[in-house]
């Protein structure tokens, strides 16, 4: 594990060499970091580290962005995830895979009251549609493993919260 500085990222250029995948779930909220610290973090800085993935080598990039992703978007929040998609698509790795998960069901040590009251419904609409409208973060993270451990042919592969859930529980 390295830790690295996002502002300065080009300078931890050797921490991207020699991956043949790179995972990103890189994010931040608008109400922690403003507006423009959301477009950074969300899109500038994942941007970035697609580019030094790429760069270094890596073959297969796994982005998780979020359900409604779309660069025409009025909701900043969506329009900059479309965007990153976008941006980390022209890379031109061998295989993108973007995840588009709903609302992710976790376990946070910061109080977000409004997403833990989110959680809580949605966690209990979840036992009778498990796929509608969340999805618990440990299922899009053995998602994200399922999808490289699959062979592919697609260049670019979009999976929906429903395919989320399926690859997730495989």
């Amino acid at each position: 594990q390295v830790v690295v500085d996002f502002e300065r990222l080009g300078e931890h250029a050797a921490a991207f060499q020699g991956h043949d995948v790179g995972f990103c779930c890189l994010g931040t909220t608008r109400a922690k970091a403003g507006a423009d610290g959301f477009v950074r973090v969300d899109r500038d800085y994942v941007a970035q580290a697609a580019e030094l993935a790429q760069a270094g080598g890596c073959k297969h990039f796994v982005l998780q962005s979020s359900r409604g992703a779309n660069v025409q978007s009025r909701f900043l929040y969506l329009r900059v995830k479309g965007e990153v998609e976008n941006l980390v698509q022209a890379v031109g790795f061998d295989r993108c895979t973007i995840l588009r998960p709903a609302v992710l069901l976790c376990k946070r040590q910061e109080s977000r009251p409004m997403e833990w009251i989110a959680q809580q419904f949605l966690g209990a609409v979840a036992w009778v549609f498990p796929t509608a409208n969340s999805v618990p973060v440990e299922t899009v993270a053995r998602a994200m493993v399922a999808c490289v451990m699959q062979p592919g042919k697609e260049k670019v592969k979009v999976l929906e919260n429903r395919a989320i859930h399926e690859l997730g529980k495989a």
